[in-house]
Protein backbone atom coordinates (compact mmCIF):
# COMPACT_ATOMS: atom_id res chain seq x y z
CA UNK A 1 0.00 0.00 0.00
CA UNK A 2 1.40 3.36 -1.04
CA UNK A 3 -0.13 6.07 1.11
CA UNK A 4 0.94 9.70 1.01
CA UNK A 5 3.16 10.41 4.04
CA UNK A 6 1.64 13.85 4.64
CA UNK A 7 -1.83 12.31 4.64
CA UNK A 8 -0.81 9.61 7.10
CA UNK A 9 0.53 12.33 9.40
CA UNK A 10 -2.90 13.99 9.31
CA UNK A 11 -4.69 10.76 10.19
CA UNK A 12 -5.24 11.53 13.92
CA UNK A 13 -6.57 14.98 13.09
CA UNK A 14 -8.88 13.67 10.36
CA UNK A 15 -10.14 10.97 12.70
CA UNK A 16 -11.08 13.67 15.21
CA UNK A 17 -12.96 15.56 12.47
CA UNK A 18 -14.81 12.42 11.41
CA UNK A 19 -15.83 11.60 14.97
CA UNK A 20 -17.01 15.14 15.58
CA UNK A 21 -19.27 14.90 12.53
CA UNK A 22 -20.49 11.49 13.69
CA UNK A 23 -21.41 12.89 17.09
CA UNK A 24 -23.53 15.63 15.51
CA UNK A 25 -25.58 13.94 12.77
CA UNK A 26 -27.99 15.96 10.65
CA UNK A 27 -30.61 14.51 8.31
CA UNK A 28 -31.59 15.61 4.82
CA UNK A 29 -31.43 19.37 4.16
CA UNK A 30 -30.75 20.04 7.83
CA UNK A 31 -26.97 19.70 7.55
CA UNK A 32 -26.35 23.26 8.74
CA UNK A 33 -23.63 22.50 11.30
CA UNK A 34 -21.91 20.00 9.00
CA UNK A 35 -22.06 22.35 6.02
CA UNK A 36 -20.60 25.18 8.04
CA UNK A 37 -17.83 22.94 9.37
CA UNK A 38 -16.99 21.95 5.79
CA UNK A 39 -17.13 25.53 4.49
CA UNK A 40 -14.93 26.92 7.26
CA UNK A 41 -12.32 24.22 6.76
CA UNK A 42 -12.25 24.83 3.00
CA UNK A 43 -11.82 28.54 3.61
CA UNK A 44 -9.04 27.82 6.09
CA UNK A 45 -7.25 25.87 3.35
CA UNK A 46 -7.50 28.93 1.09
CA UNK A 47 -10.04 27.25 -1.20
CA UNK A 48 -12.73 29.23 -3.00
CA UNK A 49 -15.92 28.25 -1.14
CA UNK A 50 -19.62 28.46 -2.01
CA UNK A 51 -22.43 27.78 0.45
CA UNK A 52 -26.13 27.07 0.03
CA UNK A 53 -26.08 25.17 -3.27
CA UNK A 54 -28.97 22.74 -3.35
CA UNK A 55 -30.14 24.31 -0.07
CA UNK A 56 -27.40 23.06 2.28
CA UNK A 57 -24.72 21.92 -0.16
CA UNK A 58 -21.16 23.30 -0.17
CA UNK A 59 -18.76 23.54 -3.10
CA UNK A 60 -15.03 24.21 -3.02
CA UNK A 61 -12.95 25.05 -6.10
CA UNK A 62 -9.20 24.90 -6.70
CA UNK A 63 -7.89 26.23 -9.99
CA UNK A 64 -4.26 25.53 -10.79
CA UNK A 65 -2.11 25.94 -13.88
CA UNK A 66 -3.46 26.75 -17.31
CA UNK A 67 -5.40 23.67 -18.41
CA UNK A 68 -9.13 23.94 -19.10
CA UNK A 69 -9.65 20.39 -17.81
CA UNK A 70 -11.89 20.03 -14.76
CA UNK A 71 -13.21 17.23 -12.58
CA UNK A 72 -15.72 17.01 -9.74
CA UNK A 73 -15.30 14.95 -6.57
CA UNK A 74 -18.42 14.34 -4.49
CA UNK A 75 -19.07 13.37 -0.87
CA UNK A 76 -22.44 13.16 0.89
CA UNK A 77 -23.02 14.77 4.30
CA UNK A 78 -26.41 13.68 5.64
CA UNK A 79 -27.25 11.18 8.38
CA UNK A 80 -30.21 8.83 8.85
CA UNK A 81 -33.26 8.97 11.14
CA UNK A 82 -31.98 6.01 13.19
CA UNK A 83 -31.48 5.74 16.95
CA UNK A 84 -27.81 4.90 17.49
CA UNK A 85 -27.06 1.89 19.72
CA UNK A 86 -23.33 2.46 20.12
CA UNK A 87 -21.80 3.58 23.41
CA UNK A 88 -18.35 4.79 22.30
CA UNK A 89 -17.32 8.36 23.07
CA UNK A 90 -18.28 9.80 19.67
CA UNK A 91 -21.81 8.34 19.62
CA UNK A 92 -24.64 10.52 18.33
CA UNK A 93 -25.62 13.40 20.61
CA UNK A 94 -29.03 13.67 18.91
CA UNK A 95 -31.91 11.33 19.62
CA UNK A 96 -33.19 9.51 16.56
CA UNK A 97 -30.35 10.61 14.27
CA UNK A 98 -27.22 8.70 13.35
CA UNK A 99 -24.45 8.47 10.78
CA UNK A 100 -25.30 4.87 9.95
CA UNK A 101 -24.06 4.96 6.36
CA UNK A 102 -20.58 6.47 6.71
CA UNK A 103 -21.25 9.87 5.20
CA UNK A 104 -19.22 11.32 8.07
CA UNK A 105 -16.25 9.36 6.71
CA UNK A 106 -16.94 10.36 3.10
CA UNK A 107 -17.03 14.04 4.06
CA UNK A 108 -13.83 13.72 6.07
CA UNK A 109 -11.91 11.94 3.31
CA UNK A 110 -12.84 14.59 0.75
CA UNK A 111 -11.88 17.35 3.20
CA UNK A 112 -8.52 15.64 3.70
CA UNK A 113 -7.99 15.51 -0.06
CA UNK A 114 -8.98 19.15 -0.45
CA UNK A 115 -6.47 20.20 2.19
CA UNK A 116 -3.64 18.21 0.63
CA UNK A 117 -4.38 19.41 -2.90
CA UNK A 118 -4.56 23.02 -1.71
CA UNK A 119 -1.07 22.67 -0.22
CA UNK A 120 0.55 20.47 -2.87
CA UNK A 121 -0.78 21.58 -6.23
CA UNK A 122 0.73 18.87 -8.37
CA UNK A 123 -1.96 19.07 -11.04
CA UNK A 124 -3.00 21.28 -13.93
CA UNK A 125 -6.68 22.15 -14.15
CA UNK A 126 -9.67 22.68 -11.88
CA UNK A 127 -10.98 20.49 -9.07
CA UNK A 128 -14.53 21.02 -7.81
CA UNK A 129 -15.24 19.52 -4.38
CA UNK A 130 -18.95 18.77 -4.04
CA UNK A 131 -20.28 18.28 -0.51
CA UNK A 132 -23.83 17.13 -1.09
CA UNK A 133 -26.82 17.11 1.25
CA UNK A 134 -29.73 14.67 1.41
CA UNK A 135 -28.47 11.55 -0.31
CA UNK A 136 -30.64 9.30 1.86
CA UNK A 137 -33.79 9.38 -0.23
CA UNK A 138 -34.34 13.11 -0.70
CA UNK A 139 -32.33 13.63 -3.87
CA UNK A 140 -29.77 16.19 -2.75
CA UNK A 141 -27.68 15.50 -5.86
CA UNK A 142 -30.64 16.31 -8.09
CA UNK A 143 -31.30 19.41 -5.99
CA UNK A 144 -27.75 20.69 -6.47
CA UNK A 145 -27.91 20.10 -10.23
CA UNK A 146 -31.27 21.88 -10.49
CA UNK A 147 -29.75 24.74 -8.50
CA UNK A 148 -27.21 25.26 -11.28
CA UNK A 149 -24.22 23.35 -9.90
CA UNK A 150 -22.94 22.17 -13.26
CA UNK A 151 -23.58 25.53 -14.92
CA UNK A 152 -21.77 27.51 -12.23
CA UNK A 153 -18.93 25.01 -11.86
CA UNK A 154 -18.39 23.26 -15.23
CA UNK A 155 -16.77 19.86 -14.91
CA UNK A 156 -15.76 17.35 -17.56
CA UNK A 157 -16.05 14.26 -15.36
CA UNK A 158 -17.38 13.45 -11.90
CA UNK A 159 -16.41 10.86 -9.29
CA UNK A 160 -17.86 9.49 -6.07
CA UNK A 161 -16.84 7.01 -3.38
CA UNK A 162 -18.78 5.04 -0.76
CA UNK A 163 -17.53 2.83 2.03
CA UNK A 164 -18.61 -0.81 1.79
CA UNK A 165 -18.78 -3.02 4.88
CA UNK A 166 -17.93 -6.62 4.10
CA UNK A 167 -15.09 -5.64 1.77
CA UNK A 168 -11.74 -5.82 3.58
CA UNK A 169 -10.31 -2.49 4.67
CA UNK A 170 -7.72 -1.36 2.16
CA UNK A 171 -9.57 -2.71 -0.87
CA UNK A 172 -11.56 -1.04 -3.63
CA UNK A 173 -14.34 -2.35 -5.86
CA UNK A 174 -14.69 -0.70 -9.27
CA UNK A 175 -17.50 -1.52 -11.71
CA UNK A 176 -17.54 -1.00 -15.47
CA UNK A 177 -21.22 -0.19 -15.88
CA UNK A 178 -23.98 -0.64 -13.28
CA UNK A 179 -23.01 -0.13 -9.63
CA UNK A 180 -26.33 0.56 -7.91
CA UNK A 181 -29.92 0.00 -9.00
CA UNK A 182 -32.76 2.40 -9.59
CA UNK A 183 -35.27 2.74 -6.75
CA UNK A 184 -38.92 3.16 -7.73
CA UNK A 185 -42.03 2.94 -5.56
CA UNK A 186 -45.54 1.77 -6.27
CA UNK A 187 -48.92 2.25 -4.59
CA UNK A 188 -51.92 0.08 -5.48
CA UNK A 189 -55.28 1.20 -4.09
CA UNK A 190 -58.04 -1.42 -4.35
CA UNK A 191 -61.64 -0.34 -3.76
CA UNK A 192 -64.51 -2.76 -3.23
CA UNK A 193 -67.65 -2.60 -1.11
CA UNK A 194 -67.66 -3.25 2.63
CA UNK A 195 -69.94 -5.74 4.32
CA UNK A 196 -70.39 -7.87 7.42
CA UNK A 197 -67.80 -10.66 7.42
CA UNK A 198 -70.60 -13.19 7.99
CA UNK A 199 -72.33 -12.05 4.81
CA UNK A 200 -69.55 -11.64 2.22
CA UNK A 201 -71.96 -12.03 -0.68
CA UNK A 202 -73.37 -8.59 0.13
CA UNK A 203 -70.02 -6.88 -0.45
CA UNK A 204 -67.10 -6.82 -2.83
CA UNK A 205 -64.05 -7.92 -0.87
CA UNK A 206 -60.77 -6.15 -1.82
CA UNK A 207 -58.63 -8.44 0.35
CA UNK A 208 -58.66 -11.53 -1.94
CA UNK A 209 -57.89 -9.22 -4.86
CA UNK A 210 -54.93 -7.81 -2.95
CA UNK A 211 -53.73 -11.32 -2.10
CA UNK A 212 -53.99 -12.36 -5.74
CA UNK A 213 -52.01 -9.30 -6.80
CA UNK A 214 -49.26 -10.04 -4.30
CA UNK A 215 -48.93 -13.55 -5.70
CA UNK A 216 -49.09 -12.45 -9.33
CA UNK A 217 -46.57 -9.65 -8.90
CA UNK A 218 -43.97 -12.25 -7.93
CA UNK A 219 -44.04 -13.44 -11.56
CA UNK A 220 -43.40 -10.02 -13.12
CA UNK A 221 -39.63 -10.44 -12.94
CA UNK A 222 -39.51 -14.23 -13.38
CA UNK A 223 -41.80 -14.30 -16.43
CA UNK A 224 -41.65 -10.84 -18.01
CA UNK A 225 -38.00 -9.82 -17.68
CA UNK A 226 -35.01 -11.36 -19.46
CA UNK A 227 -33.29 -13.64 -16.91
CA UNK A 228 -30.01 -11.88 -17.70
CA UNK A 229 -31.46 -8.51 -16.61
CA UNK A 230 -31.44 -8.19 -12.83
CA UNK A 231 -34.58 -6.73 -11.27
CA UNK A 232 -36.58 -6.87 -8.04
CA UNK A 233 -40.27 -6.31 -7.31
CA UNK A 234 -41.06 -6.36 -3.58
CA UNK A 235 -44.47 -5.80 -2.01
CA UNK A 236 -43.51 -4.47 1.40
CA UNK A 237 -46.80 -3.40 2.93
CA UNK A 238 -50.47 -4.43 2.85
CA UNK A 239 -53.14 -2.40 4.62
CA UNK A 240 -56.79 -3.47 4.90
CA UNK A 241 -59.51 -3.45 7.52
CA UNK A 242 -59.72 -2.67 11.22
CA UNK A 243 -62.04 -5.32 12.70
CA UNK A 244 -62.41 -9.10 12.87
CA UNK A 245 -65.97 -9.12 11.57
CA UNK A 246 -65.94 -6.43 8.88
CA UNK A 247 -65.03 -6.84 5.23
CA UNK A 248 -63.26 -3.57 4.42
CA UNK A 249 -64.09 -1.49 1.40
CA UNK A 250 -60.45 -0.69 0.66
CA UNK A 251 -57.04 -2.35 0.60
CA UNK A 252 -53.65 -0.90 -0.22
CA UNK A 253 -50.37 -2.42 -1.38
CA UNK A 254 -47.05 -0.59 -1.53
CA UNK A 255 -43.54 -1.62 -2.38
CA UNK A 256 -40.37 -1.03 -4.33
CA UNK A 257 -38.94 -1.91 -7.74
CA UNK A 258 -35.22 -2.13 -8.50
CA UNK A 259 -33.50 -2.41 -11.89
CA UNK A 260 -30.36 -1.40 -13.78
CA UNK A 261 -31.88 0.03 -16.97
CA UNK A 262 -34.67 2.35 -18.02
CA UNK A 263 -35.98 -0.28 -20.43
CA UNK A 264 -36.43 -2.80 -17.63
CA UNK A 265 -38.02 -0.15 -15.41
CA UNK A 266 -40.56 0.67 -18.12
CA UNK A 267 -41.37 -2.99 -18.82
CA UNK A 268 -41.92 -3.70 -15.12
CA UNK A 269 -44.22 -0.71 -14.74
CA UNK A 270 -46.32 -1.68 -17.77
CA UNK A 271 -46.55 -5.32 -16.73
CA UNK A 272 -47.47 -4.50 -13.13
CA UNK A 273 -50.24 -2.19 -14.25
CA UNK A 274 -51.66 -4.79 -16.63
CA UNK A 275 -51.56 -7.52 -13.97
CA UNK A 276 -53.26 -5.36 -11.34
CA UNK A 277 -55.98 -4.13 -13.67
CA UNK A 278 -56.68 -7.66 -14.86
CA UNK A 279 -56.97 -9.05 -11.36
CA UNK A 280 -59.11 -6.09 -10.36
CA UNK A 281 -61.52 -6.81 -13.20
CA UNK A 282 -61.67 -10.50 -12.29
CA UNK A 283 -62.56 -9.66 -8.68
CA UNK A 284 -64.94 -6.82 -9.48
CA UNK A 285 -62.93 -4.17 -7.68
CA UNK A 286 -61.58 -0.81 -8.83
CA UNK A 287 -57.80 -0.49 -8.95
CA UNK A 288 -55.70 2.67 -8.93
CA UNK A 289 -52.08 1.87 -9.76
CA UNK A 290 -49.37 4.49 -9.24
CA UNK A 291 -45.72 3.96 -10.15
CA UNK A 292 -43.33 6.66 -8.91
CA UNK A 293 -39.82 6.89 -10.31
CA UNK A 294 -37.10 7.43 -7.72
CA UNK A 295 -33.32 7.46 -8.03
CA UNK A 296 -32.12 6.22 -11.42
CA UNK A 297 -29.54 3.46 -11.70
CA UNK A 298 -25.93 4.42 -10.95
CA UNK A 299 -23.97 3.43 -14.05
CA UNK A 300 -20.25 4.06 -14.40
CA UNK A 301 -18.63 5.11 -17.65
CA UNK A 302 -16.22 2.37 -18.73
CA UNK A 303 -13.24 4.67 -19.41
CA UNK A 304 -13.63 6.53 -16.12
CA UNK A 305 -14.01 3.25 -14.22
CA UNK A 306 -10.78 2.02 -15.80
CA UNK A 307 -8.95 5.16 -14.70
CA UNK A 308 -10.28 4.75 -11.15
CA UNK A 309 -9.13 1.13 -11.07
CA UNK A 310 -5.66 2.15 -12.24
CA UNK A 311 -5.37 4.76 -9.50
CA UNK A 312 -6.69 2.37 -6.85
CA UNK A 313 -4.08 -0.23 -7.88
CA UNK A 314 -1.41 2.42 -7.51
CA UNK A 315 -2.58 3.09 -3.95
CA UNK A 316 -3.43 -0.37 -2.57
CA UNK A 317 -1.94 -2.83 -5.07
CA UNK A 318 -3.52 -4.87 -7.84
CA UNK A 319 -4.88 -7.74 -5.73
CA UNK A 320 -6.80 -5.30 -3.54
CA UNK A 321 -8.76 -3.81 -6.44
CA UNK A 322 -11.84 -5.86 -7.31
CA UNK A 323 -13.28 -5.40 -10.78
CA UNK A 324 -15.64 -8.39 -10.73
CA UNK A 325 -17.75 -7.38 -7.73
CA UNK A 326 -21.49 -7.74 -8.24
CA UNK A 327 -23.46 -4.47 -8.28
CA UNK A 328 -25.90 -3.72 -5.48
CA UNK A 329 -29.68 -3.49 -5.63
CA UNK A 330 -29.42 -0.54 -3.27
CA UNK A 331 -29.76 2.95 -4.75
CA UNK A 332 -27.64 6.09 -4.74
CA UNK A 333 -28.38 9.59 -5.98
CA UNK A 334 -24.89 9.99 -7.40
CA UNK A 335 -26.77 8.54 -10.37
CA UNK A 336 -28.02 12.05 -11.18
CA UNK A 337 -24.45 13.27 -11.67
CA UNK A 338 -23.65 10.31 -13.91
CA UNK A 339 -26.66 11.15 -16.08
CA UNK A 340 -25.09 14.56 -16.71
CA UNK A 341 -21.39 13.75 -16.97
CA UNK A 342 -19.17 10.70 -17.52
CA UNK A 343 -17.68 9.43 -14.31
CA UNK A 344 -17.41 6.59 -11.83
CA UNK A 345 -18.51 5.66 -8.33
CA UNK A 346 -16.28 3.26 -6.40
CA UNK A 347 -16.58 1.31 -3.17
CA UNK A 348 -13.83 1.46 -0.55
CA UNK A 349 -13.68 -1.49 1.83
CA UNK A 350 -14.78 -0.69 5.38
CA UNK A 351 -13.83 -4.07 6.81
CA UNK A 352 -16.24 -6.14 8.87
CA UNK A 353 -17.31 -3.05 10.83
CA UNK A 354 -18.39 -2.78 14.44
CA UNK A 355 -19.83 -6.19 15.30
CA UNK A 356 -19.74 -7.08 11.61
CA UNK A 357 -22.82 -4.97 10.92
CA UNK A 358 -23.68 -3.49 7.56
CA UNK A 359 -24.91 -0.06 6.45
CA UNK A 360 -28.04 1.44 8.05
CA UNK A 361 -27.50 -0.63 11.19
CA UNK A 362 -27.82 1.10 14.62
CA UNK A 363 -24.43 -0.37 15.62
CA UNK A 364 -22.58 0.70 12.46
CA UNK A 365 -19.53 2.96 12.60
CA UNK A 366 -17.20 4.12 9.84
CA UNK A 367 -13.76 2.53 10.02
CA UNK A 368 -11.29 5.36 10.66
CA UNK A 369 -8.40 3.18 9.48
CA UNK A 370 -9.48 3.68 5.85
CA UNK A 371 -9.41 7.51 6.00
CA UNK A 372 -5.83 7.88 4.69
CA UNK A 373 -6.55 5.27 2.03
CA UNK A 374 -9.53 7.24 0.74
CA UNK A 375 -7.70 10.57 0.92
CA UNK A 376 -4.71 9.20 -0.96
CA UNK A 377 -7.00 7.73 -3.63
CA UNK A 378 -8.70 11.11 -4.17
CA UNK A 379 -5.37 12.93 -4.41
CA UNK A 380 -3.83 10.42 -6.83
CA UNK A 381 -7.00 10.45 -8.97
CA UNK A 382 -6.73 14.23 -9.37
CA UNK A 383 -3.03 14.01 -10.13
CA UNK A 384 -3.64 11.27 -12.72
CA UNK A 385 -6.55 12.92 -14.52
CA UNK A 386 -5.13 16.43 -14.35
CA UNK A 387 -1.51 15.49 -14.88
CA UNK A 388 0.88 18.38 -15.34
Amino acid sequence: MKLIDAVVEQHPHLTAVRRDIHAHPEVAFQEHRTAELVAKRLEAFGIETHRGIGRTGVVGVIRNGHSARSIGLRADMDALPIQERNSFAHHSRHEGRMHACGHDGHTTMLLGAAEHLAKHRDFDGTVVFIFQPAEEGDGGGREMIEDGLLDRFPIDRVFGMHNWPGLPAGTFAVHRGPVMASADRFDIDITGHGAHAAMPHLGVDPVPAAAAMIQALQTVVSRSIDPLDAAVVSVTRMQAGEAYNVIPDRARLTGTVRAFSREVQARIETTMQRVCQGIGAAHGVNVHFQFRRGYPATINSADEADRCAEVAREVVGGEAVLTDQKPSMGAEDFAYFLQERPGAYVWIGNGPGEGGCMLHNPHYDFNDAVIPVGVTYWVRLVERLLAV
